[in-house]
């Protein structure tokens, strides 16, 4: 049923999230703000009413729960270009920092007040967020990039949920882009499904050392995205990041492959942390070069490849880990099973590949670091067809005006070329 659900909000994300984005170039980002945050947390209070409702909620909220198109949007609007990697990089170990701290603490309440009262807090939490957004939170989009009303008729191009699609495939930088963020965030997000079941189960993790592993690797997350991403920007340049990212992520996901004592887990666990630059320095690389009225739309198209991949991520590692008969079975330990799953311990330990997704997981990482390497590091994003850019620019962007072959240029275009 998770699987379902995943998939589905997956897909759902993947495409409408490049709509959305779209849409926030148009009408503004605080409302599109208010919006995700909304979809994201409404099916929080569902949990303790009712379970099928719930998996509907989740479910249905994938075509509004995309958050992270509109934020680094709202980034790009508010900060210089030189100030947005690390921006982005504050933004992503904020991210990180929450599930630091979010999991130890529902899981004491739960422990010591029961489920009822984490729903009720989250549910506040979210609650709570709404408000800020609406009191605290100032529109990033200029005035004079907007239309005069919400009534201001919208084509069904930008509208289209395919239209990203269409566009990738009109533009080989493009298309480098969206392959490289599909292979390197597939295997990270069936990991995030599976890997603390796997620590659990097959590396023999007590439950304190799996929280204090998600602390450690969380904490070293936040100083990569934050100090580290700074300084490799401004040493070795944005595509040279993305490369040392994704070469980090192949060590981490090969070490999780191989490797069969704990040690092992929470060496690859630093080099993780290292490997969590990698989005934001593509978010950064993308918004660099994109117009200040594209910023919703091609950080959408980020966004909703990595929507897909949340769908296909937990799918893919779970038939993985059936068809080398790996067990991940979360049941209490008894009198009664504790034989067999010692057995079943004995027979991973002996295998030669304890963690086979994550081996197939570095291959993916490895097909995107070859993509990535052809990928410019200057390049001129258009990702807007002629007819979007009369319809907007009648409205709200006077200042650029069209060319008369603007309907051919590519979807990305190198200026040195």
């Amino acid at each position: 049923m998770n699987g379902l659900i995943q998939g589905v909000k997956g897909l759902l994300s993947f495409l409408s999230a490049p709509l959305i984005g779209a849409l926030s170039d148009v009408w503004g980002r605080k409302s599109f703000l208010l919006l995700t945050v909304f979809f994201t947390c409404a099916p929080i209070p569902l949990m303790k009413i009712d379970a099928w409702w719930y998996f509907a909620v989740i479910s249905v909220s994938g075509v509004f729960a995309v958050t992270f198109s509109v934020v680094f949007a709202y980034v790009a609007d508010i900060t210089q270009e030189h100030e947005r990697s690390m921006a982005y990089g504050l933004v992503s170990a904020t991210f990180a920092a929450s599930l630091v701290t979010s999991p130890a603490i529902g899981a004491y309440l739960s422990r010591e007040y029961g489920n009822n009262l984490v729903v009720v807090l989250a549910t506040a939490i979210a609650v709570l967020d709404i408000c800020f957004i609406l009191v605290a939170v100032p529109e990033s989009l200029p005035e004079k990039m907007r239309p005069a009303s919400w009534g201001a008729p919208i084509s069904w191009e930008q509208a289209d949920p395919f239209a990203s699609l269409k566009k990738v495939g009109q533009d080989s930088i493009v298309l480098l882009i969206c392959i490289t963020v599909f292979l390197s965030y597939l295997p990270e997000a069936g990991q995030y499904s599976s890997f603390f079941l796997y620590l659990r189960q097959v590396m023999e993790f007590s439950p304190e050392s799996v929280a204090a592993f998600i602390a450690v690797l969380g904490i070293l997350s936040i100083i990569a995205q934050t100090i580290v991403l700074s300084l490799l920007m401004r040493s070795i340049g944005n595509k040279n990041t993305i490369l040392l990212g994704l070469g980090f992520q192949i060590l981490q996901l090969a070490w999780y492959g191989f490797g069969s004592e704990p040690w092992m887990m929470w060496a690859a666990g630093a080099v993780a942390a290292m490997s969590s630059i990698t989005f934001p320095a593509v978010s950064a690389l993308v918004s660099r070069t994109a117009d200040a009225d594209q910023q919703g739309v091609v950080q959408g198209m980020i966004t909703g490849i990595r929507g897909l991949c949340n769908g296909l991520g937990p799918a893919l590692y779970g038939f993985i880990f059936y068809i080398f008969h790996v067990e991940l079975d979360e049941l209490p330990i008894t009198e009664t099973n504790s034989e067999d799953k010692d057995n079943l311990h004995h027979s991973q330990q002996n295998s030669i590949i304890p963690g086979p997704p994550f081996l197939f997981g570095a291959c993916s990482v490895l097909l995107a670091l070859l993509v990535a390497l052809f990928i410019p590091e200057h390049t001129h994003l258009n990702v807007r067809s002629n007819n979007w850019k009369k319809h907007s620019g009648s409205h709200c962007h006077p200042h650029s005006p069209q060319a008369p072959g603007e309907a051919k240029e590519p979807l990305l275009q190198d200026s040195n070329v």
